[in-house]
């Protein structure tokens, strides 16, 4: 099938365009860019005029809790999401039931997102069997079927002996080590950030040096092992600052960063007691936040990720001390990248396709996707004037625990092409 984009302003800096043209898709490919081109017989015909489209999406830390958690979502219920939040590609944690610690837990999740046709899942897959942090997992055979990267996101791998392991052998394979920086006996039962809001509400604290002390450790052990290394989550900016004197040595060091560290802070939470705020690693303070969102202006910070992390209302509507952390975030990050940085001029739109786009599919080895002639049709209509209502009926997850809700938003996507194939059609997701 044919479509042709008209009149959409480009933007792609890999093949320096930014400026408005017809885009022709035809099969799986982009078949032509220009300033005008002619409708083939039969092509669906898109009015792209005050839009922008880009190189697909990539969320490269997402978890759809698929196989062992459906409650809280399955990968065709995450992937409606991800292609609801404008998304082309995501990559999903390990941390499942079983986890994903061999070639056949990554092959389950690439035909069942195959077979659902929304987005591409690229499975990353455990660093150690069970996540225990005690033997290597089948990393050689996970690779074959399609792992994407290597971690056991959702704790840190405590042993720094165990890690470097983990290092040195995944660095054979031309694949990054994605760090879940958290030294547990630091962290201990801390459920908020250690400070104000904790002595506010009698929590116990979390202190960020459990994050900054393993992000020290592993950037060690990226210089000795030569491996890539990519800190998830980052959510200090003392943590920050390791990674750029990481970067400026110039070791294989790179990391992420989430909208809720973004864009919330630990002032945030009130003793309303939202447990849509309890996050891993936990809302640090405004002052972090700010380095985050310099830090991402600044190069410092290569992705921007949701973490999507989805929990059924009972995982949510009780006690804070025993609510599970995370909150959902696939269909919320663009309009929240849009509305509080792109819009009011404070980051270019090249550098949201930079964060959001081209940085993820390079971290994650996968071929690039440009706007041109020959490329792969995986492309992001976005319309910058849209309203986004973030409500539970906006989110078509399975689950709803946001920690946006009811926030009014401007900018979101509007279609989505995954495979030249419209997953999205003016914000709804194609059955």
């Amino acid at each position: 099938m044919a479509f042709l984009i008209r009149g959409a302003h480009v933007v792609d800096p890999q093949v320096g365009l930014d400026k408005v043209q017809d885009v022709l898709i035809e099969g799986k490919v982009v078949a032509a860019v220009a300033d005008a081109l002619e409708a083939p017989e039969g092509a669906t015909i898109i009015d792209g005029a005050g839009k922008y489209l880009v190189p697909g999406l990539v969320d490269m830390h997402v978890h759809f809790r698929d196989p062992g958690f459906e409650h809280k979502e399955t990968i065709a219920t995450g992937s409606r999401a991800a292609a609801h939040g404008g998304f082309t590609d995501v990559a999903t944690m390990p941390n499942t039931d079983p986890v994903t610690d061999t070639g056949a837990e990554v092959r389950y999740q690439i035909d069942t997102a195959h077979r659902v046709g929304l987005v591409h899942v690229r499975p990353m897959g455990a660093l150690t069997r069970d996540e225990k942090g005690e033997s290597l997992a089948e990393i050689g055979d996970m690779v074959m079927e399609g792992a994407a990267a290597f971690s056991d996101d959702g704790h840190g791998v405590q042993s720094a002996g165990m890690m470097k392991t983990c290092m040195a052998y995944v660095s054979q394979f031309d694949r990054v080590v994605c760090a879940h920086c958290e030294v547990e006996s630091l962290s201990g039962k801390g459920v908020v950030n250690s400070g104000r809001t904790a002595t506010r509400l009698g929590m116990f604290g979390w202190p960020p040096f459990a994050e900054e002390l393993e992000i020290y450790r592993d950037i060690e052990l990226s210089r000795s092992t030569g491996c890539a290394l990519h800190i998830c989550h980052i959510s200090t900016a003392k943590g920050l600052e390791l990674v750029r004197s990481a970067k400026a040595e110039g070791l294989r060091v790179t990391c992420e960063v989430t909208p809720h560290h973004l864009f919330l802070c630990e002032d945030d939470i009130t003793d309303a007691y939202n447990t849509n705020l309890k996050m891993n690693p936990p809302l640090r303070t405004a002052e972090d936040a700010a380095a985050m969102r310099a830090g991402l202006l600044d190069g410092t910070i290569d992705c921007v990720v949701t973490d999507h992390a989805p929990h059924a209302a009972h995982e949510k509507d009780c006690e804070w001390e025993i609510a599970y952390f995370g909150c959902v975030g696939l269909e919320t990050s663009l309009p929240l990248m849009l509305a509080n940085m792109v819009l009011p001029g404070k980051m270019s739109w090249q550098r949201l396709v930079e964060v959001m786009a081209i940085n993820p599919r390079q971290l994650l080895r996968l071929k690039p996707v440009r706007v041109e002639a020959g490329s792969a049709a995986d492309l992001t209509l976005i319309d910058p004037r849209r309203v986004v209502h973030v409500t539970p009926d906006y989110l078509v997850g399975k689950s709803k625990n946001s920690a946006f809700l009811g926030l009014t938003l401007m900018g979101c996507a509007t279609d989505v092409f995954m495979d030249g194939r419209r997953t999205l059609v003016d914000g709804t997701v194609v059955s």
